[in-house]
């Protein structure tokens, strides 16, 4: 059950055109759904704006495919984060209207019935390396209707690319910078937009990036006033930070 669902539930009450057993009886499933080992948080949507997201990863193929069954019946779509491509043909075989990306290790099952009004979210990565970090965090802004603004392969190595998009990346309303190495792209951008910055640290990278925790300890140093930082690989975490994001500019778009 979503915010529409829940709200169409109660105008029926308020109208007498149901019964409150009977409304009591539909919200019996709230605010969780048991199949197997798994609890799916139905609820979720209601309090956050987004669906409870399967983490795979550690989840045999049948813990992933009963969660994303639960979440589906609740919402009619969902997503899983961490897929190998193992588990990704048993969920096909389960959710036969799924998706598997190999790149993202995403698993959607359609996408959430909204979209934003802003202006869409840059995730700009550093280089190919990061792509799969990137398109975690691009493909779960697509799946809660935002749109999106790819912008690959512009690492400070080569300043030049990045700055050949600044037109682009000053359009958009919020950036998401995923890098690895010395992770010192959020940095650039957090001084040249002035949209929000997430940053994104990566584990790409030689021995002395030490999988990622030189990245993140260099974006939790910047200088670009503001930046803020998700751990480590966590493009689903960044996503997440710009739909919040989103979600209180339109609350005060309707506000106003």
């Amino acid at each position: 059950m979503n915010e529409s669902t829940l709200r169409d539930l109660l105008d029926q009450v308020s109208q007498g055109t149901l019964p409150p057993d009977q409304a009591l009886e539909r919200l019996r499933t709230l605010p969780f759904a048991g199949v197997g080992q798994v609890l799916a948080d139905t609820h979720r949507v209601i309090r956050q704006g987004f669906p409870e997201a399967v983490y795979a990863e550690g989840k045999t193929p049948v813990q992933t495919a009963d969660a994303l069954s639960a979440l589906v019946a609740a919402h009619g779509c969902a997503l899983a984060t961490r897929v190998t491509p193992e588990t990704a043909i048993l969920l096909a075989a389960s959710l036969s209207a799924g998706t598997y990306d190999p790149v993202s290790r995403l698993f959607r099952v359609g996408q959430m019935d909204r979209s934003f009004q802003s202006a869409p979210v840059a995730v700009v990565s550093a280089g190919t390396s990061d792509l799969p970090v990137a398109e975690e965090a691009a493909q779960t802004l697509e799946f809660a209707g935002a749109r999106v603004n790819r912008i690959t392969d512009v690492g400070v190595a080569g300043l030049h690319r990045l700055l050949a998009r600044l037109d682009d990346l000053r359009a958009v309303s919020i950036v998401i910078a995923v890098a690895g190495m010395e992770g010192a792209l959020p940095s650039v951008l957090g001084g040249l937009v002035a949209a929000p910055v997430i940053a994104v640290p990566t584990s790409v990278g030689y021995g002395a990036s030490l999988n990622g925790l030189s990245a993140l300890l260099s974006m939790l140093n910047s200088c670009a006033s503001g930046l803020v930082v998700v751990n480590i690989d966590n493009g689903f975490g960044a996503a997440m930070a710009a739909v919040r994001m989103l979600q209180a500019g339109s609350k005060v778009t309707k506000s106003a």
